[in-house]
């Protein structure tokens, strides 16, 4: 850019593109194009856009979308598919896939898996009613999995300063598929604390799917056939299904406490 000619009849100068760069505002800064230098915004937009991409602020939106489907789960009322049935309209795979999808959606929002499996089981029978309940069960896990991932991750691992939190995240962590294996075989440790606390440890994703599956299946099966046998409460069936629900529950209490102090010595 030129100067104008002064009015003494002085030869005109080229600006020094320093002197340009320096024309920016505080709120703007100086980009090199093949042309010269081009002023363009900085500053707000940039600093609103770390804001909201920051740790906090994604553990907040995970909070807020976990208290929404919360809320949504006690406004809906799922467990009313046991008093109320399965709608008519909805029959066949169509109403196993679609109570599959529901299943892990509402496991997302803290809803009790026992709960659902025996809808499973009630409505759909033992074997459809376990294919729902896993198919579910790892389509819960999955989603509670990414958006711990995603959203959580990055704020909580600075957080892991106890020791025993250490020796659990170290466990996750180097073991994953067995840490998570023997998560999901004893019923004691809640589904979506075990989900959330593998997605904030660097457990892979192949590993917590497989272990989920897996891990599941026999505690699924037993509430599964459970509620497919609960209008025969006296039955063989139904009693082997609740030796299984009550035997896996002491040996995980039992796993805990031996557990609780083997983690304090680390």
């Amino acid at each position: 850019m030129l100067d104008a000619t002064n009015r003494s009849g002085g030869t005109a100068t080229a600006t020094p593109p320093a002197a340009a760069s320096e024309l920016a505002g505080p709120t703007e800064f100086a980009i090199a194009t093949p042309t010269g230098p081009a002023v363009a915004p900085a500053g707000l937009a940039a600093r609103c856009t770390r804001a909201l991409l920051s740790p906090w602020s994604r553990l907040s939106l995970l909070v807020v979308l976990l208290a929404g489907a919360a809320s949504s789960v006690l406004l809906f009322e799922p467990q009313r598919l046991l008093s109320d049935g399965w709608p008519p309209q909805l029959n066949g795979a169509a109403a196993v896939v679609a109570f599959a999808v529901a299943y892990g959606l509402v496991t997302v929002a803290f809803v009790p898996r026992p709960l659902l499996s025996l809808a499973a089981g009630a409505l759909f029978g033992s074997q459809l009613g376990l294919a729902a309940a896993i198919g579910g069960t790892v389509l819960g896990g999955g989603l509670a999995f990414g958006l711990g991932r995603l959203l959580g991750q990055d704020a909580l691992r600075p957080l892991l300063r106890a020791r025993w939190l250490k020796a659990a995240d170290g466990q996750l962590s180097r073991h994953g598929f067995r840490s998570m294996m023997a998560a999901r075989l004893f019923p004691g440790i809640p589904f979506w604390a075990a989900n959330y606390c593998a997605a904030v440890s660097r457990m892979g994703w192949l590993p917590f799917l497989l272990a989920t599956a897996l891990g599941t299946i026999p505690n699924t099966a037993a509430y599964v056939v459970a509620g497919a046998q609960a209008s025969a409460p006296t039955s063989p069936a139904f009693l082997i299904a609740m030796a299984f629900i009550a035997v896996p529950t002491l040996v995980g209490v039992v796993v805990a406490w031996r557990k609780r102090h083997h983690l304090r010595g680390h």
